[in-house]
């Protein structure tokens, strides 16, 4: 029998991949992560922008993606651009509803995708709320009534900007047969 494979970091890998092809397609810039996947203590919601989407079903967890303003920024302003908005109607600053909207969207994508592709591999499956985009000006540390142990944080570029995606789940092994 094969050895089994904890889920978070199975899941984690998706994402890594999941996020960096969604971005890539609806923004026409190149996307880089990290062939690290950090182990941390607790998810946060960290400034400048924050979007977070529970989900559950065969898996269970909860996903948070950090963004400075700089990268929310461009993200939203080459999505945008590359659904043929003009430039001179793009928002002007974080604070636009409008940023907040596209990458509410955007992790909509994100998250849509990766729960295909965790049903495409495991044969298991997920559903998730409407994701949730805000600007925050400190970090917020979640504490979520359910037994999420298992935390990790993953890191991307996209031109000279970082993000990050925190991911939160309940401890469980994908044991293939």
């Amino acid at each position: 029998m094969p050895a089994p494979m904890i889920s978070i970091d199975e899941i984690s890998k998706t994402l890594l991949k999941t996020a960096q092809h969604t971005l890539e397609t609806s923004t026409r810039q190149e996307v880089t992560y990290s062939s690290t996947i950090q182990r941390i203590p607790k998810v946060s919601m960290k400034p400048d922008l924050t979007c977070f989407v529970q989900f559950n079903g065969d898996y269970n967890g909860l996903l948070v993606i950090n963004f400075s303003a700089n990268a929310a920024f461009e993200i939203y302003k080459s999505y945008m651009k590359a659904m043929g908005m003009p430039k001179d109607e793009l928002a002007g600053t974080l604070a636009d509803p409008d940023v907040s909207d596209t990458i509410g969207e955007i992790t909509n994508q994100i998250m849509g995708q990766m729960v295909k592709e965790v049903e495409d591999e495991f044969s298991l499956n997920a559903v998730f709320g409407q994701p949730k985009a805000l600007t925050i000006n400190s970090s917020i540390t979640l504490v979520i009534d359910s037994d999420y142990r298992e935390n990790r944080r993953l890191s991307f570029k996209i031109g000279n900007y970082s993000f990050r995606i925190e991911i939160a789940m309940e401890h469980s092994e994908f044991i293939l047969i």
